[in-house]
């Protein structure tokens, strides 16, 4: 999937490409010309996607399918144990990571990590983690959810009802 500053040059170029000006493919898309030209300038931060998408298809321009290809290649326990180890000492391995989110249970020594981990790491490590720990153990990823669930309870994170909100 390209960034929203990839997408803003292609948009740009196609309309440059069929001849419209930036009000017409405003009004052309529903949008306003100052939003366009945020686009394609590359300023904007957000868009949505269906605003995304009324653009591109008035150009014919075409998204790639959605698809988790490029997800399965990132290594999920090991950035997760990384962003868990960033304050500690000791570092957490993502083979222990992985079993500590199987079973539920978090050897003493590496109970700071996890607190840091569900407390400060971005949700999408979290999600890679929790995907790899079930694929590598052989269970269902919401069984998995469910250990971060209780371990979240358990040892009080801040953002405890973020994890246990989906129980």
């Amino acid at each position: 999937m390209s960034s929203l500053h990839d997408i803003g040059r292609a948009v740009r170029d196609r309309r440059t490409e069929v001849g419209l000006s930036q009000g017409q493919l405003a009004y052309l898309s529903g949008l306003s010309r100052q939003t366009l030209a945020g686009l394609e300038n590359g300023t904007l931060n957000d868009l949505g996607f269906n605003r995304v998408a009324r653009v591109t298809s008035v150009l014919g321009l075409e998204s790639a399918p959605l698809n988790t290809v490029g997800h399965s290649k990132k290594r999920g326990l090991w950035m997760a144990a990384k962003t868990a180890s960033a304050s500690c000492a000791q570092e957490l391995s993502p083979e222990t990571l992985g079993e500590a989110l199987v079973r539920g249970e978090v050897p003493p020594p590496f109970v700071p990590h996890l607190v840091h981990l569900l407390d400060e790491a971005p949700v999408q490590v979290v999600v890679m983690a929790v995907e790899e720990a079930a694929a590598g153990a052989h269970v269902a990823p919401k069984a998995v959810w469910r250990n971060v669930a209780r371990l979240a309870q358990s040892l009080s994170v801040h953002r405890r009802a973020l994890w246990t909100s989906s129980r």
